[in-house]
């Protein structure tokens, strides 16, 4: 979740410094979007369907175990 939320920030910081200096991104953001959109399906969406139609079991990557106790720092 970090990861997402520092590339969101990231991105963020992009999109003001091009506000401020009244620069257009590189790509229509419509565009760009879908694309990413079709980028994150085929990477996600193909191994979980070749899963379904080998008939083997489906399992969620990165899951936490919640039955261990969560670390302290000190």
């Amino acid at each position: 979740m970090k990861s997402y939320l520092l590339s969101f920030a990231a991105g963020l910081l992009v999109g003001c410094i091009y506000s401020l200096i009244r620069v257009r991104s590189p790509a229509p953001p419509l565009i760009a979007l879908v694309g990413l959109l079709g980028i994150l399906l085929g990477e996600q969406g193909l191994p979980l369907i070749k899963q379904i139609v080998s008939g083997q079991p489906t399992t969620t990557q990165g899951a936490a175990d919640t039955s261990a106790e969560p670390e302290r720092k000190s």
